[in-house]
Formats: structure tokens, sequence, C-alpha cells
């Protein structure tokens, strides 16, 4: 299926991006001014979104523990996976198998050169440039035709990406979904979380905002229910679809999310084994 928007190749230091802003909220280093203006500018409205990455970023390691362990997923395909940060998917994962295979996606030329410098000694793990909107070309693509076996068990992640594109009946979060649930085999795995907030100034805030700031590379923010509509036809893992930070946290002692202006909300999703 085409997409219209272009996947750059250049690196604009002055308009902020979604994969700099995250990189900057954990602690990197791998963002410039324009992305550290733009996260001070929503601190002032919606005050917990520091806590809010760290807590997302910690969810996405439980959920790749579990997924290697419990359940022994020995593939992932991590779409909008941002600048390369301490305890990677692949790190979390080859921990417990070191033959798991890790295929990370995102359109930012940054990650791109980053992704690559940090995975040139480890051939069971890539790194491509691709808008997360086109399957064919992510699914097709020498890199993941290597590593990844569709007719295998297989975990997809959508982890805090949907928010980044608008609503479409071709190309949004939900269309996407289905498009990448087609091609995978009975006892896969799709992870999807996203911002949410239920009062509509918020949503209207960090949704203008974060569109004027990224120059149009935003979705909006979106509501519970708009999530849960991802997740019809799969089975949920429990505890179910839930703000992330509660998402089987290690211990009563985890780090919760504070504040409740927006949240981070997802969970955990297998297509159901056949017969």
């Amino acid at each position: 299926m085409p997409i219209d928007k272009q996947v750059s190749t250049q690196i604009d230091a002055s308009v902020p991006t979604a994969a700099r802003m995250y990189d900057y909220y954990l602690g990197g280093k791998d963002n410039y001014a324009a992305d550290r203006a733009a996260c001070e500018e929503l601190d002032k409205v919606v005050p917990s979104t520091r806590r809010l990455a760290l807590n997302n970023r910690r969810f996405l390691q439980r959920v790749v523990r579990t997924l290697t362990e419990e359940y022994g997923i020995r593939q992932y395909l991590d779409h909008g996976s941002g600048l390369p940060t301490q305890d990677n998917v692949h790190q979390v994962a080859q921990r417990i198998d070191p033959t798991t295979h890790v295929v990370y996606v995102d359109n930012d030329p940054m990650v791109l050169v980053h992704g690559r410098a940090l995975l040139e000694q480890d051939d069971r793990t890539a790194v491509i440039q691709a808008d997360l909107r086109d399957t064919d070309g992510i699914c097709e693509h020498p890199e993941t035709k290597r590593l990844i076996d569709f007719s295998q068990p297989v975990c997809v992640l959508f982890n805090s990406v949907f928010h980044c594109i608008p609503d479409s009946d071709t190309d949004g979060p939900l269309a996407v979904a289905r498009r990448v649930r087609e091609r995978l085999a009975p006892g896969s795995f799709m992870v999807m979380c996203q911002l949410v907030s239920e009062n509509p100034e918020v949503r209207a805030f960090v949704t203008d905002f974060m569109d004027k700031a990224t120059q149009g590379h935003w979705g909006r923010v979106r509501e519970e229910k708009d999530v849960e509509q991802l997740f019809d036809g799969l089975e949920i893992l429990e505890p179910g679809l839930v703000e992330v930070s509660t998402w089987r946290p290690d211990s009563e002692v985890t780090p919760r999310q504070l504040t409740h202006e927006w949240i981070e909300f997802g969970g955990v999703g297998r297509i159901p084994l056949e017969g």
C-alpha cells in the first residue's frame, strides 16, 4: 500500500521529533535544543511526561522479558523503536536466549544512524528506516525477511507510537494493526499502547502542540476506548488493558504514574491458536 509521507534521510536539528524528545525524557544525549525546548513547553501543561516516558520504557522491558521467558517468543518486530537506550528489546530478550532475532523500525534518520552503529557486531538484530504504516515495505524488507519468519510466532511492538499517526481509514492505527495482524501466525503477540487522556482540553492542547512542534509528524492523543478497539479479536493477557506502570510490576514499590492528566494506556494481545 503506498504511503503518502516520504521518509527523510536528512537530520533537521531545528525541528523536534518524538524520538529525540523521548530520548531526552529518558536521560539520553541524542537530542537537540529544539527537542529540549519542546519538552519544557510540554511540561508546563502535562508535568508528568518524564515519569510517563520512564514508566513506558519499563513496561516495554517487562513485556519483552515476560514473552521471552514465559511464552517462548524468539522474534520481535519493533515499530517506532526510537533512539537506542539502555536495555533495548534485543538486550532484554537476548539475555534470556542469545538466538532471539529483533528488527527495529523507525522513520527518524537519526535512529538509523545510531542504531546501526550500535548493532554493527550483532547479526541477529537489525534497524530499518520506514514509515510504520508501510506494512508491506517493512515485512518485505530484506533485513526483515532475513530475521523474521512469519510462519512462526512473532511479537510485534507498537509501543507508544500510534499517537504519532493521524486517523485514517487506510493508514490510521486501526488499519495498520489489522494489516499487521493478517501477516502473523497463531500464537503471535501484539503489544500496543499510546498516550490517552479523558480530559478533552489536555487532548486538544497536546495534539495541537505536538503537531505544530513536529511540523505535522503527529496524530493525536486519544481516549482509552480508541486503544481498546485495537485489541478486538485478540486474547488479552492479564491484567488486561491498563495504565502501563501497573502491567505486571516487578514489585509493589515499582514507580507508578503519579498524575493522570494523560497516561500511557495499553497491553498485550495474543492471536488465538487455531483449533
